[in-house]
C-alpha cells in the first residue's frame, strides 16, 4: 500500500504521438516522439512493438507518466512511460476524446 501523497506524486498527462521508430536490434521496444505540450517532443520507449504498428500509432493520444526519471534502453534514453492495461495483450490507456496534449490526468 502507498499513501495518497505517493500516489499525488505520479503525473499523468495525454500525449499525441508524433513519430514512431523500430529499435535496431531489439525485438521490443518503439522509440515514440510524443507531443506532451511542452517545448519541445519527448522521447519515450516502449516495449510495445509485438502488439502494435508503428503507423497505428502516429497521430493517436494516449496517457503517459511524465515525471519518471529518465531511464537509458538500447543505448537510448526514455523520458516517460506509456500507460497499458494488461500483460499478454496490453491495451494502451487513452482518453475518450480528443483533448490538447498536456492535458493532466486526474
Amino acid at each position: 500500500m502507498i499513501s495518497f501523497d505517493d500516489f499525488a506524486k505520479v503525473e499523468m498527462k495525454v500525449g499525441t504521438i508524433l513519430e514512431v521508430e523500430e529499435i535496431e536490434g531489439s525485438e521490443k521496444l518503439l522509440k515514440l516522439r510524443v507531443n506532451l505540450g511542452e517545448e519541445r517532443p519527448r522521447q519515450i520507449l516502449s516495449g510495445i512493438k509485438k502488439w502494435y504498428k508503428t503507423e497505428k500509432l502516429v497521430g493517436k493520444q494516449f496517457v503517459f507518466v511524465t515525471n519518471l526519471e529518465p531511464r537509458m534502453m538500447m543505448g537510448l534514453e526514455s523520458q516517460g512511460m506509456i500507460m497499458a492495461v494488461g500483460d499478454t495483450n496490453p491495451i494502451l490507456l487513452k482518453p475518450a476524446s480528443k483533448v490538447s496534449p498536456g492535458s493532466k490526468v486526474r
